[in-house]
């Protein structure tokens, strides 16, 4: 089964700007030992940073490499004013990118190759590529990008370049659910990729059955809808620009809620024997 229509489709940001003094500070946050949940309204100006080789530029990095917990990846959330953007955006040479285009246009140059981008965009940037992102618009270039060092295998090729759209994907749904689907912009059986960053989808009352448990790192940034999610032994209500980090084999499901569908940005490491030292 593959793309239907699920109507129209957002794609979450984090909201920047502060909380009136009216707002709990309590708040939803959670940090455990085993998973984290950064709430969207969390998400606000005093926590971005600004980053070397990038010109009119703010970052929320929301996930990065921490020992014991989530290790092989950095996330973030990246408002690109217009006239913005980087021609050096990557300090890692061993660094791949995935990129999600929220909001505003702009172009990006992989290797000499100039590709528009609009809401929707996606792209991938192998490690060791030359590129460069430039806000051509009137309003913000907003996207998240996920990084990840590529892990070399015996006689496996670097994965190449590519820039598509979420329209333009399947939706790859469960096998006897109709309701639980991952857009995957990379094919699962290509060993060339160690990492995934799919849109997973679930249509208003759908469901993970069964609790996940297994090696994978996930970040998971909730691009539209609301769920209850099961993270370890906790259930916590999530909407758009909710962010949910999880190390490895911290159990997982979900009940999609509300009348629209349900839909994440997933990111899972694959396809690699796991290193035996620390």
């Amino acid at each position: 089964m593959s793309t239907q229509n699920i109507g129209p489709r957002s794609y979450a940001f984090p909201p920047g700007g502060l909380p009136d003094q009216s707002v709990n500070p309590e708040g939803s946050a959670i940090f455990t030992e085993s998973y984290a949940v950064i709430p969207a309204l969390t998400m606000r100006d005093i926590v971005t940073s600004l980053l070397p080789g990038w010109r009119d530029t703010r970052a929320w990095i929301i996930a990065r490499p921490l020992t014991g917990f989530a290790e092989t990846f950095a996330q973030y959330a990246v408002e690109i004013a217009p006239g913005g953007g980087s021609d050096t955006p990557e300090p890692d040479p061993l660094a791949q990118a995935a990129l999600l285009i929220t909001s505003g246009s702009g172009i990006l140059t992989i290797d000499g190759r100039a590709h528009p981008l609009s809401s929707g965009s996606y792209a991938y940037v192998p490690a060791g590529s030359t590129w460069q992102i430039h806000n051509n618009g009137t309003q913000a270039l907003c996207l998240h990008w996920l990084r990840k060092r590529w892990e070399p295998a015996h006689d496996i090729e670097m994965p190449t370049a590519f820039v598509t759209h979420d329209d333009e994907a399947d939706i790859n749904w469960m096998p006897n659910t109709g309701k639980w689907g991952t857009t995957r912009f990379v094919d699962p059986n290509d060993l060339r990729h160690d990492m995934h960053f799919n849109i997973v989808t679930f249509l208003p009352g759908g469901r993970i059955p069964f609790a996940e448990t297994h090696v994978m790192e996930h970040g998971l940034y909730v691009l539209q809808g609301t769920a209850r999610y099961l993270l370890n032994k906790d259930w916590v209500d999530v909407g758009p620009g909710d962010f949910m980090w999880l190390r490895a084999f911290c159990p997982q499901a979900c009940i999609a809620t509300g009348n629209e569908p349900f839909r994440y940005l997933l990111y899972k490491d694959v396809n690699r024997h796991p290193a035996l030292t620390l």
